[in-house]
């Protein structure tokens, strides 16, 4: 055969062959437009979501052109890219053809606390009202603001106690930008003695003294999994480095908002805990990954973290702040890195855990936020800050998020043994004309327990026995007025929308309860049998949590179904 009859060899001569590569070409200015956002930061592989939101957020779309570009500019194929845009909410891409979605989008929350509020009739009377050619209305999961629920997001400016009236005022003064809060800026928190702490183990500290210290608190993770906080340095040490330090601040679990309470607040208690926990494991860098969702929180960190380079307290880009982009199973440690790494944010199967093989593959200590808020008080304060306060047989405190019906939500820090009928109290007491009915104790994936069980401690351990846990603390409040199943059935939508669809038991099994969750007499054999499933297959904790609010709804509310 001569070579130019082979296929897939080039040919010369007018009319014959390619000229170009197999698929979509790039476009010259599209790749000039990403290479002007892209600037002189390295094209790395771990940058591609920081990438995208640059496009995002410039563009309000991410475009078939554009995508085209981002992949020559980074060298990545196109299947890379697209993989990852599609998989984050917040990426809206567009393909060839197709029309790009207006330049202002509102984004209405659909949590329980916010649905308890009328989040489905403002989300409709928006749609009704606007041109949707100019504004486009979605619903959207927890945005960390259950206690001003309703709320809804134009562009990234948060509206709290959400009307028509009020995002009618706030597009006719084009405020779409996130509002910073006042809060304890870095020149404030050291005339506090802020930082002096870590200056001191910095310079003759021992990591075991401050490690014993955490240990001697009591404190443990508060993320929601509740692992002893100190005992992860150890493990995180006992490998080999170079080790990396990572926050996860995907704060996604309806229902809670702690995290987004301090950070607005006080950064530096945060910040100076994370430098102490970095310093404890000799991390070489820290990565801080913040959902997206909390606009105000990436601003003032970054100015913060700009502040604390300037004053010489860390080198420049050893704090590294990542940006989320609307993926709950963020919050899943393992899926967090992958995000961090560019990637999808799907959780890894287990072993190695992330101690041993974490970021890039190196041994990675992982901590919430408020874990390293406590961290930084306690190595100022002394472990008895949280060890000296007892209530029913439990020690130290939570920072309950406490949201639904009660007279005020809001973030209450109370003792660890605090039953519901203390943080109702705490709350004001339940929302006028309202009687306590129901309440989730840790977010959706903890289920729904009566109102009968009001002498429980909410607890890490104390849940357990009856089917639920305090996860988050996340506590919404249900009264007489509502129904566990339409408060079961948001909570499995939740899951449905939120799964990663890695593993069938998940991906299919939220989507088949749903379905059954809609019918007028649940076919609780059918559901029992799913949820078992679930429980034993899920890859992650979202699958294995997610039949909570069913298997509970059944066992308490069964007049409902």
């Amino acid at each position: 055969m001569a070579l130019d009859e082979r296929k897939g060899v080039w040919k010369s001569g007018k009319g014959k062959g390619r000229h170009t590569p197999k698929g979509r070409q790039y476009e010259d200015q599209a790749l000039q437009e990403v290479q002007v956002l892209l600037g002189p930061q390295p094209r790395e592989r771990d940058l591609l979501i920081e990438f995208l939101h640059l496009i995002q957020d410039e563009y309000g779309h991410l475009s078939a052109a554009h995508l085209r570009a981002l992949a020559e500019e980074m060298r990545l194929s196109m299947a890379e890219i697209y993989e990852v845009a599609s998989f984050y909410a917040h990426f809206d891409v567009v393909k060839e053809g197709e029309t790009p979605p207006p330049a202002l989008t509102i984004r209405v929350c659909d949590s329980l606390s916010c649905e308890l509020a009328g989040a489905a009739n403002l989300q409709k009377a928006l749609q009704d009202g606007l041109d949707p050619s100019q504004v486009r209305v979605l619903r959207a999961p927890c945005m960390g603001r259950c206690d001003t629920a309703p709320v809804l997001e134009l562009g990234h400016n948060h509206i709290d106690h959400a009307t028509v009236e009020a995002v009618e005022r706030a597009i006719a003064a084009q405020a779409t930008h996130p509002i910073i809060p006042d809060y304890e800026t870095l020149s404030e928190y050291q005339q506090n003695g802020g930082y002096r702490a870590l200056q001191e183990l910095r310079q003759s500290g021992d990591w075991e003294a401050l490690q014993d210290k955490v240990l001697a608190s009591g404190l443990r993770g508060l993320g929601g999994a509740g692992f002893p906080s100190g005992k992860k340095w150890g493990f995180v040490r006992a490998n080999e480095g170079p080790r990396y330090l990572a926050v996860n601040g995907d704060e996604g679990e309806p229902g809670t908002f702690k995290d987004r309470y301090y950070l607005e607040r006080m950064p530096h208690l945060f910040l100076e805990g994370m430098l102490m926990a970095a310093w404890a494991v000799e991390a070489e860098k820290a990565f801080i990954y913040m959902r997206d969702e909390y606009p105000a929180v990436l601003k003032i960190l970054a100015d913060e973290i700009a502040a604390l380079e300037a004053a010489g307290l860390v080198p420049a880009g050893y704090i590294d702040l990542r940006r989320g982009a609307g993926a709950y199973i963020c919050g899943e440690e393992s899926a967090m890195i992958e995000s961090i790494e560019g990637k999808r944010g799907m959780p890894r199967h287990r072993p190695p855990f992330v101690a041993q093989v974490g970021i890039f593959g190196r041994p990675t200590l992982v901590h919430n936020v408020e874990t390293l808020h406590w961290v930084c008080r306690i190595a100022r304060e002394g472990p008895q800050i949280l060890s000296s306060v007892e209530k029913n047989g439990r020690t130290g405190l939570r920072s309950y998020s406490v949201s639904g019906r009660v007279q005020n939500p809001g973030v209450y820090l109370l003792p660890a043994g605090s039953t519901i009928t203390d943080i109702i109290a705490a709350s004001g007491g339940m929302a006028q004309g309202h009687a306590f009915k129901a309440y989730q104790p840790g977010g959706p994936s903890s289920g729904l327990l009566p109102a009968s069980m009001n002498d429980i401690p909410l607890d890490f351990d104390t849940l357990q026995p009856h089917g639920s846990f305090i996860g988050s603390a996340a506590v919404v409040v249900l009264s007489d007025q509502d129904r566990a199943r339409d408060a079961a059935l948001n909570m499995l939508r939740f899951f449905e929308d939120e799964s990663c669809g890695q593993c069938t038991p998940c991906r299919v099994g939220c989507e088949k309860a749903v379905k059954l969750m809609q019918s007028e007499s649940w076919d609780q054999p059918l559901l029992g049998e799913l949820c078992t499933a679930m429980q034993d297959a899920s890859i992650c904790g979202l699958g294995q949590a997610a039949p909570n609010p069913i298997l509970m709804t059944m066992k308490h509310f069964s007049d409902e179904i």
